[in-house]
């Protein structure tokens, strides 16, 4: 109890806290927009709770993964040396991670051009198993997020209840922001594509990350926001010209 009161009358562990919820929330976007246009793939009677699922299944991970905190810092530790490059267990993560990402958006993306295949996934009898494969996919991504997410929080302070403090309100934010994002996805269909491009874009980073090659994350979304920024304009001239 002592040792919380210290940390609620100390300026530096504000500043940590603040600093580390905005973070958390940046790097959630990655996890909900890959969340978002999974679900939307559902039945829409199922999509809000496929959409808690996930959502909680990765606050359920990220704040396990906390508790490991030691175990965690151990990932950055090199494994094994491929060609005289040093692999660590976090760099593997994220590898495999990039790769499943990029060949998740690219089928979307097939799938998206050639919307009669997707009908099998909508029929009855394999509703409950595109269910099941959803949430797989969306724990599998979950896993991979919340390593970088839990490796970047221990870089930027050594207090878990200010980590546990900004996970769980990141975490939160997205689970409110989950069903407008994912509702404003699907009444847009050039979002759609957006988005896929987006996913492409984060997994060849998180490749590019794995193999040693750092990327800014500012980079990475200021690109993102000046294309959303663009789709918008895009979108209020297409309204526009469909009002006239």
């Amino acid at each position: 109890m002592e040792y919380l009161l210290e940390l609620a009358a100390s300026p530096a562990a504000w500043a940590a806290l603040v600093t580390l919820i905005a973070m958390e929330v940046v790097l959630g976007i990655d996890n909900l927009l890959f969340i978002s246009i999974l679900t939307n793939k559902l039945p829409e009677d199922i999509r809000p709770r496929a959409r808690r699922i996930g959502i909680g299944l990765a606050l359920v991970m990220r704040l396990g993964l906390l508790s490991t905190v030691a175990i965690i810092v151990t990932l950055v530790e090199p494994v094994i040396t491929v060609f005289g490059h040093p692999f660590s267990w976090r760099d593997i993560i994220l590898i495999a991670g990039g790769l499943f990402l990029v060949w998740k958006a690219t089928k979307e993306i097939h799938h998206a051009m050639a919307p009669h295949d997707e009908q099998v996934a909508m029929e009855g009898g394999s509703l409950q198993v595109s269910f099941s494969a959803a949430i797989v996919q969306i724990l599998i991504l979950d896993l991979v997020f919340s390593v970088d997410s839990i490796i970047t929080a221990v870089g930027m302070t050594e207090h878990i209840p200010i980590m546990v403090i900004a996970v769980v309100f990141a975490v939160l934010t997205m689970l409110l922001a989950a069903g407008p994002l994912a509702n404003f996805i699907n009444r847009n269909p050039s979002i759609v594509m957006l988005a896929l491009g987006f996913l492409l874009l984060i997994g060849t980073t998180l490749i590019a990350e794995g193999f040693g090659a750092h990327v800014s994350k500012g980079y990475i979304y200021t690109a993102m926001a000046f294309s959303a920024g663009v789709e918008a304009l895009n979108m209020i001239h297409r309204r526009r010209k469909a009002a006239h």
